[in-house]
């Protein structure tokens, strides 16, 4: 059996759809003849909310989680002082001083082994000192573990994977964190020299990286839904007392979530006593925008609206599962991972938007990624097309035709029918078996 190394920065408990990719590898790669070992940090999720990213762990003690299938190595985590003024204070109380010291971290992290994610390096290289390993694989980002694994890549001969959950360099977003362009490309090229094969989980997000990185072996692993996690929620009837929409995790800037709200608050105006509609956002970034929005322009939304916190995937699945449709924002050329789950569970989902002119102002501001003509695939669309799993809404006044065509479905059926086929071609653990043949033949 072959063992390879996991350094993942995001895993459970900590609630992030980037901690499920790596979590998968973990569940299934025994099965597939390999040992994996993952290095990650410790998590205690006390706050629901962006604020457990930067929370202090609750032992200062490295703990090592060994069984017949795999190890997990989670290492102390200390907040940086900015980090730990946040937590105090808040948001509001010495933005410009924090603002530097994360800069500089953010900055100092790629030319010395410094900055709060380090201990994964650390013990990394001391389980590399007394256990042979046949491969590292590093998942980004953050995409400093892709260093710690060039460099331990280096010190012990072992050969390794970079997995891209999303472009790095290319990403123009990261400039309004303050990091340049150049800064992170030439790293990016440094730390990538030495690797062995690059995974990432589109094709778009290959050629966007193999333009730095052209001459290394590319391979297509998508993201996927948990299998098991679903068996679990199958009995889950959706809502029959109200029309329940569902809005998961993070909303980007070039989300038309205003144009959203705004639809929904004219369609709530239009609807008689009592309003059996309602909307609950699941895990969301922007609560206290969307609040201050309600507050401010679309106060009828107060009693329909719900805000729920961060919840491991297993609940957060339980809960969604009694909705009756899923919101799903235009992601453009990127897949996205939120729509598997959205697929496996089987719900109409309601895709916003194909061509909208606001949204369309939205994405020239703000999408961090550069789009040729190509490129632009719309691989949701697609797979909402081939699976027959949702409807492309093309604008806001086409959302508003199709509100009021479910709601009344909703009230003469009790229900909101959705009849996908094939979405079990999206199971994680079948990405896992193709991600272990790739392993093995490194």
């Amino acid at each position: 059996m072959k063992k390879i190394l996991i350094l993942a920065y995001d895993y459970p408990p900590y609630v992030s759809v980037g901690g499920l990719r790596p979590y998968s590898w973990f569940k299934y790669m025994h099965e597939f003849g390999i040992f994996p070992v993952v290095v990650t940090r410790q998590w205690n999720n006390r706050h629901g909310n962006h604020l457990d990213y930067i929370a202090q762990s609750d032992s200062a003690e490295t703990i090592i989680e060994e069984s017949d299938t795999g190890i997990i190595i989670r290492t102390p985590y200390i907040p940086n002082i900015s980090n730990r003024l946040l937590l105090k204070y808040g948001e509001s109380r010495f933005s410009i001083f924090r603002k530097s010291i994360s800069a500089l971290f953010e900055y100092g992290q790629f030319p010395f082994l410094i900055g709060p994610k380090v201990n994964l390096y650390f013990e990394a290289d001391k389980y590399l000192k007394k256990n042979k390993v046949d491969v590292i694989i590093a998942t980004g980002d953050p995409f400093i573990l892709f260093k710690y694994a060039s460099i331990l890549s280096r010190k012990y001969n072992i050969p390794w994977i970079a997995d891209y959950r999303d472009p790095w360099s290319q990403d123009k977003s990261r400039l309004r964190s303050g990091v340049p362009q150049i800064w992170d490309a030439f790293f990016e090229k440094k730390y990538m020299s030495n690797v062995s094969a690059i995974t990432t989980v589109t094709d778009f997000f290959q050629r966007q990286i193999s333009t730095l990185l052209p001459d290394k072996p590319f391979y297509i692993v998508p993201n996927g839904y948990n299998q098991e996690a679903l068996e679990k929620v199958k009995g889950i009837e959706q809502s029959k007392e109200k029309l329940k929409v569902a809005v998961v995790g993070t909303i980007y800037e070039w989300h038309p979530i205003e144009s959203f709200l705004r639809v929904s608050s004219n369609f709530v105006s239009k609807l008689s006593e009592p309003v059996k509609f309602e909307i609950n956002f699941y895990g969301t970034n922007i609560e206290s925008k969307i609040r201050n929005l309600i507050e401010t322009k679309y106060q009828n939304l107060k009693p329909v609206v719900n805000m729920i916190p961060k919840i491991p995937n297993e609940q957060l699945l339980k809960k969604l599962a009694a909705n009756n449709i899923f919101l799903l924002f235009n992601q453009y050329s990127c897949m996205g991972t939120k729509i598997y789950e959205y697929l496996a569970l089987k719900r109409q989902i309601i895709f916003c938007y194909d061509n909208d002119q606001e949204a369309r102002e939205l994405k020239d501001k703000y999408y961090g990624l550069e789009e040729k003509e190509l490129e632009d695939e719309r691989p949701q669309r697609k797979v909402l097309s081939e699976t027959n799993s949702g409807i492309i809404v093309m604008d806001s006044t086409h959302l508003m035709k199709v509100l009021n065509t479910l709601y009344e479905e909703f009230q003469i059926n009790g229900f909101v029918s959705c009849s996908s086929v094939n979405v079990e071609q999206f199971s994680r653990k079948l990405q896992v078996r193709n991600l272990a043949e790739i392993i093995k033949n490194i």
